[in-house]
């Protein structure tokens, strides 16, 4: 085996079926321990607290008293610390390693950001408070909401929204109020082939007809369609720039356009506005609305369902539709929240949800945009259509390309160069495991068969890219040399190997049991 000057291998280790490791006593590999359910550890006879015994007593519910245990598991607080300790060393996460999920920004996230969220006067405040107690917070609000508005050019911002799909959901009620108030009943919202799934779900949701706009063969919408598409019964297209394809609408200002002389109105999804901030203005190509994810864009804690947040913007035909609750300044400096509606002459669409939004991401974002500045903020675009472009063209060699020509901030690949290897493109994203990376988004868009969608954000560097990049070149490779063992079972190293996902899509078990069968 050959090593570098580090003592480190230089050629892959064979994983394949031919490996076949001891097994050891415990089930533990090494330090990766093998750590069963929680309910599982439960001993019966043990409690992290003491509870005296008590005495004989009368029970006042009658029959309703529990005859079977709580079915709580009963551990030593070292076993519970232990337990949940271990269960974290089997996440993936953006402080282990690069993050390719293509469509889902994931990059690292500022501890400066984390040190401003929890100060007291943000992290302790609640939203029941006197307006008087929070004016501090208010203030960030307002603050958050300017720059949100000026790197768009927007004139007006929503910053309940919870998340992305919630900030569609605000814009399409936005667009159908404003339809309404002019007595227009249109029933129709263009979606192209490569949009996210949220936007066709959104605006059925909201009571419309979806109709499906093609892309043309360089994976852009297909402008022609698009107007021949456009009539008096569309309320609106909803349009991803740049797009779930990584590319760029360059026909963006006419298909605007297009849309406004029919009478509707442009919404954008804003999920990859992280390869255009500071670049371009949204406000400058015609949207009318648009949303944006803190929790990408902006580098707040992202994934495993954690907090999010979806401001939206607005155009000026918008702006008045915009919901509540917003900050207003006061004649007396102070600032407030406008929460309810003046009078019937207040065209908001109200409220969206029971309160303000989510205060920890609020921070965050404007953390982010305040150490970064403008020109921050623009270079970070920059970086992450760069390293993207980087992947790319290390990569057109040995996989696939779905489109020629430059991307922007992630680079998509197909499943062609797998043609007649005997290997998949689940199976290749698993192998990606054993090399110690997340898969990338796979089967997505859907417009590309056999899809692999990478992303690698900014905060990558070359060297960490390089090492990507090898461990790709080397799967690839692998997998054209008909060496499908080490695919056909990946991946290995991972504490479950390969799950059934399929069983465990259509038939899954949501409560624990000890009678289950196995």
């Amino acid at each position: 085996m050959s090593m570098n000057n580090q003592g480190r291998p230089t050629t892959a280790q064979n994983v394949g079926t031919s490996f076949q490791p001891f097994e050891s006593f415990s089930g533990h590999q090494g330090l990766r321990l093998a750590e069963p359910l929680i309910f599982e550890l439960d001993r019966a006879d043990t409690t992290g607290v003491d509870v005296p015994e008590v005495d004989d007593f009368e029970m006042a519910i009658g029959g309703l008293a529990r005859k079977t245990s709580i079915g709580c598991p009963g551990l030593p607080e070292p076993d519970a610390v232990r337990h949940y300790t271990r269960l974290s060393r089997l996440n993936y996460g953006i402080d282990m390693g690069v993050f390719p999920l293509g469509s889902c920004t994931m990059k690292h996230n500022p501890r400066l950001n984390e040190k401003m969220a929890r100060l007291p006067g943000f992290g302790d405040i609640h939203p029941l408070q006197p307006i008087s107690t929070v004016q501090g917070a208010l203030a960030l609000m307002g603050e958050l909401s300017h720059w949100l508005m000026t790197i768009t050019n927007m004139p007006a911002v929503a910053l309940s929204p919870k998340a992305g799909a919630h900030g569609e959901l605000c814009g399409v009620m936005a667009i159908r109020a404003a339809h309404e108030a002019r007595g227009d009943g249109r029933k129709t919202i263009l979606c192209p082939e490569s949009a996210h799934g949220t936007n066709p779900a959104t605006a059925a949701f909201c009571g419309y007809d979806v109709k499906s706009i093609p892309a043309k063969s360089n994976g852009r919408v297909d402008i022609d369609a698009l107007k021949a598409a456009l009539n008096e019964t569309v309320a609106a297209v909803m349009i991803t720039n740049p797009n779930t394809c990584g590319l760029f609408e360059t026909e963006v200002k006419e298909i605007a356009d297009a849309i406004h002389a029919a009478g509707a109105y442009f919404y954008c999804d804003g999920a990859n506005f992280n390869a255009i901030m500071g670049k371009a203005c949204p406000g400058d190509l015609g949207v009318d609305a648009m949303h944006f994810n803190l929790h990408k864009t902006f580098s707040t804690p992202h994934g495993g369902g954690g907090p999010g947040s979806g401001p939206v913007v607005f155009s000026d035909a918008l702006k008045d539709f915009a919901p509540m609750p917003y900050v207003v300044k006061e004649n007396d400096g102070s600032l407030n929240l406008k929460e309810w509606k003046a009078d019937s002459a207040d065209t908001s669409l109200g409220r969206l949800t029971a309160f303000h939004g989510q205060m920890g991401m609020y921070v965050r974002a404007l953390t982010y945009m305040l150490s970064h500045g403008g020109d921050g903020l623009k270079q970070a675009s920059e970086d992450a259509v760069l390293n993207a472009n980087y992947i790319k063209a290390s990569l057109m060699d040995v996989m696939s390309l779905s489109y020629e020509g430059p991307c922007m901030h992630e680079a998509l690949f197909d499943d062609r160069f797998l043609k007649d290897t005997g290997v998949t493109t689940l199976d290749f994203a698993k192998a990606m495991i054993d090399e110690g990376y997340h898969p990338m988004t796979m089967y997505f868009p859907l417009v590309v068969h056999g899809a692999m969608l990478i992303e690698p954000t900014e905060t990558e560097s070359k060297f960490n890219l390089d090492q990507f990049i090898r461990s790709m070149r080397g799967l690839a490779s692998t997998a054209k040399a008909g060496e499908t063992e080490r695919f056909e079972g990946a991946p290995y190293y991972a504490p479950r190997k390969r799950l059934d996902e399929t069983q465990a899509a259509r038939q899954p078990v949501l409560r624990y049991s000890n009678n289950q069968e196995a």
